[in-house]
């Protein structure tokens, strides 16, 4: 077990960081408003950047801010604008008939099979750094060539599946705001030429 020393800077620091996390990431779930839950997730990001600065993992921080607060939610915001999501809409409207118990049936395989490779894989949890032949990375700072090597060796797929992940979101957006559109150009031709 690793003694520490606990400073009341390091205290408040702490709080203020979890506070942070913790009342964007409630936000980004109750907040109706799409554009409202992005700015939340940006407050929520921003915390966990606070966090990993009170850790002495400016590399990471650094990385929170610019890849997910900028890059990843702006793309988030981008796709919600494109889409018209921001607009209000009923609640009752099911774009696509009976979708809820596949995204139910898919939101427990998907959380089954996390489960079930945390549960399994060394690679999940950091453990060991399979760069270094097994021995822990070092902690403090200068250690960005070894996140960098245990990025793209150990996590590998991870980092991929999350390229795959982001990919798939981009076309699926694309691909609703198209068919939308068509929707709306039949209807205005319907109307124009009933009008007429």
């Amino acid at each position: 077990m690793i003694a520490a020393t606990y400073t009341t800077a390091g205290v408040l620091v702490f709080v203020t960081s979890s506070l942070l996390i913790l009342v964007g990431a409630i936000s980004v779930i109750v907040v109706k408003n799409p554009v409202h839950a992005a700015v939340s997730l940006i407050v929520t990001l921003f915390g966990v950047a606070v966090a990993f600065v009170a850790q002495s993992a400016d590399f990471l921080a650094a990385a929170q801010i610019i890849v997910y607060a900028g890059a990843i939610v702006v793309l988030f915001l981008f796709v919600i604008m494109f889409l018209g999501v921001d607009r209000r809409e009923g609640v009752r409207v099911d774009p696509l008939v009976g979708q809820r118990p596949f995204a139910l049936a898919g939101v427990l395989i998907t959380v089954g099979g996390l489960i079930t490779l945390m549960a399994r894989s060394h690679w999940v949890t950091g453990a060991t750094g399979v760069a270094n032949g097994g021995a822990p990375l070092a902690t403090g700072q200068g250690n960005v060539r070894q996140l960098g090597t245990a990025v793209f060796t150990t996590y590998l797929f991870a980092f991929e599946a999350t390229a795959v992940l982001l990919i798939i979101a981009v076309v699926g957006a694309v691909l609703l705001a198209r068919r939308e559109r068509r929707a709306d150009e039949v209807n205005d031709e319907h109307e124009v030429g009933v009008g007429s």
